[in-house]
């Protein structure tokens, strides 16, 4: 028997910072909005708001994943970004990462215009989605990690399962925004998601990913049009 050296991914988590960073500028420019002019203009502008989507202002499903309504809602969301954010971009790659973030937050927001009437916003939208693609991960590479990756998937299943609970028996919680971010997620990382796999590779070894690029081109077009049909034709049959 002998023991070699076993290379991990060094990709460093620059896209999840530039979120982070991004996410509390514009909750600065919120607060300073409110400020100097007694209103939170940024969040109107970029809220989640149903009549006004069906009117043409798409872009609203989209930027409410980077408005947040207090600093409370802002720092939670930060948490679960800075814990779940680095180790999947990691391994997921920056643009890969980058893809399934804003996918997420996207089918988050669709479901969330498709059956909650109530204005929203917040990045747990995406935050959800990156739960998804954590499962996925770890049960796709179980046998690579071992117990641990087991005792991983058990523990995300079981916070996912509390925080929707938590959600549907809570009001002022868009507890569809986070099903659809989860869903969005969860169906980008099976389809584009890393499958890895131990290359031995002089003196040690490297753990790599055996996904194609392909692949991850085409888990974003299934996510992009399933939810951008599904907002289509919510518009075309609300504003008939």
């Amino acid at each position: 028997m002998r023991t070699v050296a076993l290379r991990q991914p060094t990709t460093r988590p620059v896209i999840t910072y530039i979120f982070m960073g991004l996410n509390i500028l514009v909750f600065l420019l919120q607060q300073v909005s409110q400020a100097t002019q007694g209103d939170d203009l940024v969040a109107m502008i970029g809220l989640k708001v149903n009549e006004l989507i069906v009117q043409g202002q798409y872009w609203r499903l989209l930027t409410p994943m980077f408005l947040h309504g207090d600093i409370l809602h802002l720092g939670f969301n930060m948490y679960a970004l800075y814990i779940f954010g680095p180790s999947l971009e990691r391994y997921f790659g920056h643009l890969r990462f980058i893809t399934l973030f804003v996918l997420s937050g996207f089918a988050g927001n669709v479901l969330s215009f498709m059956f909650s009437a109530a204005p929203s916003l917040g990045s747990s939208t995406a935050i959800f989605g990156l739960l998804g693609a954590e499962g996925v991960f770890l049960y796709r590479n179980r046998q690579l990690f071992g117990g641990s990756a087991r005792r991983a998937l058990n523990n995300l299943i079981l916070m996912a399962i509390i925080n929707l609970v938590y959600g549907f028996s809570s009001r002022g919680i868009d507890n569809w925004g986070h099903l659809g971010g989860l869903i969005g997620g969860t169906i980008f990382a099976w389809i584009g998601g890393p499958v890895l796999a131990v290359k031995e590779e002089y003196p040690g070894a490297s753990i790599v990913d055996t996904r194609e690029s392909r692949d991850a081109v085409v888990a974003g077009l299934i996510v992009a049009i399933v939810f951008g049909g599904l907002a289509a034709v919510t518009i075309f049959t609300r504003g008939s």
